[in-house]
């Protein structure tokens, strides 16, 4: 839509937004309008026009009325509308039921006005009275004349408001909720949701169904926000109780198979808005625990880690108070939020988690425990994320042998501490030994898991990365444009996996020569990353950089350089001054200096780049030998040779030692030493890796 594909002209209507957070990417712009609705005045703050949207006019009441309850008199319907202060949704309930009832208006109105039911439901004094009064007489009607209906939309209000697939209902245990254990029978409970229907209380959708999976959201009701609220709000505690317990039920009967099964997607979806509203999180008991793990699980493996936070968060305050700061279920709980909180980039924070269940776990259990090994992976991975990446080595080698001994080396968990190992590799510079262990991780993968797996594409894609970083551009873009299909097929255009293929292969074409074609590209997916996953993310801010090299050699410099200081600011914020990711992106900030002239600029943040990444991993690093290449060019571009050579006597030995003659960081340096043809080399981008 930002692009204008494939409509010029487009309306996005955002219904019920009451929550601008939680919705901020979903609003695009472009050439086109979107339309919030929301009761949220807050909006006003968002960039937004807000307009005030009345009641209906009396004679768009009346004939409204007279479409939902051909009985009644234009008289009638006037008096009607007049009572009920031309509320719409008042209306269209009212209407419905009075068509079907023998009172007349004036009698109802009578009621209205003497005030009858008005404790029935208690909500807050932002209702009109008339509402308050209105759908407490609606409310009696129900449960005098169809009590399972009205006991039907109690519960209803246990799950999302906006869409509760009818397959769902059938899944509730109704002998357990008292008065509704009729409901049991299909037909008694498909004749229930007909009552609610006709007295518009909820409404059916159909939508055309994605995917597949047992939950079928093709079939839908949708009850309006006012009284889901309502309903809740005026439910004794033991019934709350109940129906809480009936909706959590329902859920966790839902056959969703695993979260890494991509065909269970679509169910994982449909379910996730139900968990708030049927308190899950307040349950002990062991399918509905399982169901929040599964949910939480396929959040990540489908890239929505800001909405996993937003359920693990709570999830570890209630279960720690339920189950105690030990129970396994805290363990298994505190795995993915620290997951979730790791693809943030949030690695302080999920290093206290993942450290303390490893400590607490090995001194239970031993080193050699299944769940603390998982969550030594986890601290690894924090370690990678933290910078610490000899730390992060010797501890993935451990956990790899480990793994090894205990499950042999076709277990998934011996292949994801495979795949773990060779990212700590990658990360330390080793690429060759990382493109080995990759390998060997893919082959087993593809034997044990499946062609499709996405464990089994990310290690496709890895070695597909590991080529590219030992300068085999040609082989790796070759690599990269298979896998990019196959990403595209399996986990579709909105996974972070997919994107990071989609990156690496146009990151490929930039370093093969010819950064004017990868332009357009690295900017697309920049733009795909930051609409699903936001500007700070760790994918983006690593996609950035690169969409900010290829905007400094052959796009716009004030593009480029507003991209390169948003790196630097992001890092910084992210992970701290003295962090490698930091220190490579203030120094591609002086290579954008030096290209706008700003050469004193230029030469200290260059300068500063080379000396700090020594300080932050080793010398003989590829990112330690590519600033010094910099370093080594701009001594040369303002007379001091003799320095320059220096540098280059140093590190072009150790750049051929560790990557190998023909890898064109190598051949740059030889390239060097020739002062003629030095005037004329590009400078060396420093390349963010995901750990």
């Amino acid at each position: 839509l930002r692009r204008g594909e494939p409509f010029s002209h487009w309306l996005l209507v955002l219904d019920g937004a009451d929550e601008p957070e939680h919705i901020w990417d979903l609003v695009p712009t472009g050439p086109g309008h979107v339309l919030i609705t929301s009761r949220n005045p807050e909006w006003s703050e968002h960039n937004s026009d807000l307009v005030e949207v009345p009641v209906y006019e009396r004679d768009e009441s009346v004939a409204f009325i007279r479409r939902r309850a051909p009985r009644l008199t234009p008289h009638d319907s006037g008096r009607l509308a007049e009572a009920l202060e031309d509320l719409p949704l008042l209306l269209d309930q009212t209407a419905g039921w009075l068509n079907d009832s023998e009172m007349s208006v004036e009698e109802y109105i009578g009621l209205l006005e003497g005030g009858i039911g008005q404790d029935v439901v208690k909500v807050s004094v932002d209702f009109p009275l008339t509402f308050r009064t209105a759908w407490s007489l609606l409310l009696n009607k129900l449960w005098e004349t169809a009590p399972e209906a009205a006991g039907l939309l109690r519960l209803c209000s246990f799950f999302a408001p906006d869409s509760i697939p009818l397959r769902l209902l059938h899944e509730v245990a109704w002998d357990t909720v008292a008065g509704l254990e009729a409901l049991t029978d299909p037909d008694r409970l498909d004749r229930a949701v007909q009552q609610l229907l006709r007295y518009s209380v909820v409404r059916l959708e159909t939508t055309v169904p994605s995917g597949r999976g047992p939950v079928d959201p093709s079939r839908a009701l949708h009850m309006h926000r006012m009284i889901h609220r309502m309903m809740r709000d005026e439910l004794p505690p033991a019934d709350h109780a109940a129906c809480a317990e009936a909706a959590r039920g329902a859920l966790a009967a839902v056959d969703r198979g695993q979260p890494s099964d991509l065909r269970m997607w679509t169910t994982y979806a449909a379910l996730t808005p139900h968990l708030k509203w049927a308190e899950v999180l307040e349950s002990t008991a062991p399918a509905v625990q399982d169901l929040v793990l599964d949910c939480l699980r396929y959040l990540y493996l489908s890239g929505e880690y800001g909405s996993g936070v937003r359920l693990a968060e709570p999830a570890m305050t209630s279960w720690t108070a339920l189950l105690g700061a030990t129970h396994p279920r805290i363990w298994d709980l505190g795995h993915h939020y620290a997951n979730l909180l790791r693809a943030l980039g949030d690695y302080r924070t999920s290093e206290r988690v993942e450290r303390a269940a490893a400590d607490y776990l090995a001194a239970e259990h031993g080193d050699h425990d299944l769940e603390h090994l998982r969550a030594a992976g986890g601290l690894a991975a924090d370690l990678r994320g933290l910078g610490r990446y000899d730390e992060a080595l010797r501890l993935s080698v451990s956990i790899r042998d480990r793994y090894l001994a205990v499950l042999g080396p076709q277990d998934y968990r011996t292949l994801n501490a495979d795949n773990n190992l060779a990212v700590s590799l990658r990360l330390l510079g080793r690429y060759g030994e990382a493109f080995e262990r990759d390998r060997h991780t893919l082959d087993l993968r593809r034997s044990v898991l499946g062609e499709q797996a996405p464990a089994t594409l990310y290690s496709e894609l890895n070695c597909a990365i590991d080529l590219r970083l030992l300068g085999h551009h040609r082989d790796a873009e070759g690599a990269l444009e298979r896998t990019v299909r196959r990403h595209l097929a399996a986990l579709g255009a909105n996974n972070p996996q997919t994107l990071r293929a989609q990156h690496n292969l146009a990151l490929c074409r930039y370093l093969a020569g010819d950064p004017a074609a990868a332009r357009p590209a690295l900017a697309r997916v920049r733009r795909d990353c930051q609409r699903l996953l936001g500007e700070h993310h760790p994918l983006t801010l690593l996609i950035t950089a690169s969409a900010a090299c290829a905007e400094r050699r052959a796009g716009d410099p004030d593009r480029a350089l507003l991209l390169h200081e948003r790196v630097v600011a992001g890092y910084r914020s992210m992970l701290g001054d003295a962090h490698p990711y930091t220190i490579g992106a203030v120094g591609n900030l002086g290579l954008m200096r030096w290209a706008l002239g700003e050469r004193d600029a230029a030469v200290d943040a260059i300068e500063q780049a080379r000396s700090m990444m020594v300080r932050s991993t080793d010398a003989g690093h590829p990112w330690a030998l590519g600033c010094a290449y910099n370093a080594m060019l701009v001594r040369m571009r303002t007379g001091r040779t003799g320095e320059a050579r220096g540098l280059g006597r140093a590190n072009g030995p150790r750049t051929t030692a560790l990557l190998g003659a023909d890898h064109p960081l190598a051949s740059a340096y030889r390239q060097a030493e020739d002062p003629a043809r030095a005037e004329h080399l590009d400078f060396w981008d420093f390349e963010p890796l995901i750990v």
